[in-house]
This record gives structure tokens, C-alpha cells and sequence, in this order.
């Protein structure tokens, strides 16, 4: 049966999960939306929890609907009128799955001294996180901890910006994010607040030791405190009158620096 109704659960529930964080928390649910995303999803290994599709999503990516459907727990064909009605994107290519969530709740492993991490403090544009995200793949970043402030990564901007690297990379969540980082500071492991003040060119640094690359908010960069609580300051010298660069294109810099 084609579910057409807005008043179905299912829909209902997918409404929800793609407009609210604290339902996503509450649900440990997210939706990825096109055949891509689902794909990428499916292939890291993620729990497909609902798979719903349209007729003419299941003919147009009939291979990936195949390997989709085969590991989904439930799955619903809606009608097309319905699903542009839900979808968050111009041009639906009906398919969306409802994943279980990936991060985990709290802190709970052990930083390699000599691994490279990023840890983000409360960054609020989703096209930026999901834009750090895709970043911090592309360069091997070893992990991603983010501040319990920054915005949801789990929100459909951020999971499509991304390109399938919320499945990938270990993204874990800093209850208290400043006292974490003082923690590791203590614990021996580097730790370089990105700052215009009082900082080191971040291209004089020897990073051959690792540690943790802190970027900071796109307004307000990094707290004083955080900053403080950071073994090196580094900057990113630029020419011309630009006083700041865009949050995801510092963190491309200071990330590509960092690792190469």
C-alpha cells in the first residue's frame, strides 16, 4: 500500500526527526535523504531503521534501492506528491532512510598522543560542520570532538554538507569542552587554540607530534577560557584588509596544515 497521508506515524515521524535536534536525540534517529547519502550510510555499516522511496526513486536507482531495502528494517513507498512535501531538498530523488545515531554520548576513549583530532566549539552553521566534517576526511583526521553546543551533526544540512562523512568519520561529544581540553593539555597531548592573538604563524609549527586542532565559533572564535587551556596558540597569517577567514575555510587551512 502507497502511504499518501502527512498524518501517517512514519511520516510524521520523519517530519520531526528532520526539524527538531532534540527529537533526533531522543529518537537516537537522523534521516539521510537521496541515494548517495543512503548508500554511504548502508556501506559504513550504519542501522537502517526505515527506508521509504517512491516509484520512481525505485526505478531510477534500482541498484541501490536493492542493497538498501535488503538491510532496512522497515520500509514504506510513498506517493510522489508526499514525499516532495517532506523532502528538505529542490529536486527529491525519492529515496530517504532513518538511521540510528552513530556519535556517542560522552567522552569515553582514549586520544593516540600521536594522532591528529579536530575539536570544534560551538560552531552553528550547519553548512560549516558539515563542510569540517567532509574536511577532516579528506585529511585523515583521526577524530572529530565537538562541543555539547555546537550545532547538531546529525541535522539534514550538516548530513548532506558532510557527503557521507557523518558516517565516517569518529565524531564524539565534550560535555564540558573546556575542562576536557585542559585535561588532555595536562595529560602531555598538544593542544593549539586558532586565534589572531598573541599566535604563532601556524607554517612555523612542528606538528609531527599530533594533538588536537581547536576551531572556535564563526563570530566569536574560541572562548578565553578554552584558549587558555590550550598549550600553543597558532594563527593564520593573511594579506590584504580580510580580518577573518569563513569558519570551514580556517578549518581547511589549519587542518591541511596540521596533517601534512
Amino acid at each position: 500500500m502507497i502511504i499518501t497521508s502527512k498524518d501517517n506515524d512514519i511520516i510524521k515521524q520523519v517530519s520531526k526527526l528532520m526539524s527538531s535536534a532534540s527529537y533526533r536525540r531522543e529518537k537516537e534517529s537522523f534521516v539521510a535523504e537521496g541515494a548517495r547519502l543512503c548508500m554511504d550510510g548502508v556501506l559504513s555499516g550504519a542501522e537502517v531503521k526505515a527506508f521509504l522511496y517512491t516509484q520512481n526513486g525505485m526505478e531510477k536507482y534500482s541498484n541501490e534501492f536493492e542493497k538498501i531495502i535488503s538491510v532496512s528494517k522497515k520500509h514504506y513507498e510513498i506517493s510522489e506528491q508526499l514525499f516532495k512535501r517532506i523532502s528538505d531538498t529542490n529536486s527529491p530523488q525519492g529515496i530517504l532512510c532513518l538511521f540510528k545515531t552513530l556519535d556517542k554520548k560522552s567522552l569515553s576513549y582514549t586520544i593516540d598522543k600521536k594522532g591528529r583530532y579536530a575539536a570544534l566549539e560551538n560552531i552553528q552553521d550547519p553548512s560549516n560542520m558539515g563542510t569540517i566534517l567532509r574536511t577532516a576526511e579528506a585529511f585523515g583526521v583521526d577524530g572529530v570532538i565537538v562541543s555539547k553546543d555546537c550545532c547538531d551533526i546529525y541535522s539534514p544540512k550538516v548530513v548532506r554538507g558532510s557527503m557521507g562523512a557523518v558516517f565516517r568519520v569518529n565524531v564524539v561529544t565534550a560535555e564540558e569542552f573546556t575542562e576536557y581540553i585542559q585535561q588532555l593539555t595536562e595529560s602531555g597531548i598538544n593542544t593549539y587554540a586558532s586565534t589572531p592573538r598573541n599566535a604563532e604563524n601556524i607554517r612555523n609549527i612542528d606538528f609531527s607530534q599530533g594533538g588536537v586542532m581547536l576551531i572556535g565559533n564563526e563570530g566569536n572564535g574560541l572562548k578565553d577560557d578554552t584558549i587558555n587551556a590550550c598549550s600553543k596558540r597558532v594563527r593564520i597569517n593573511m594579506s590584504g584588509r580580510a580580518e577573518s577567514l569563513n569558519a570551514a575555510a580556517a578549518a581547511a587551512v589549519l587542518l591541511y596544515e596540521f596533517v601534512n
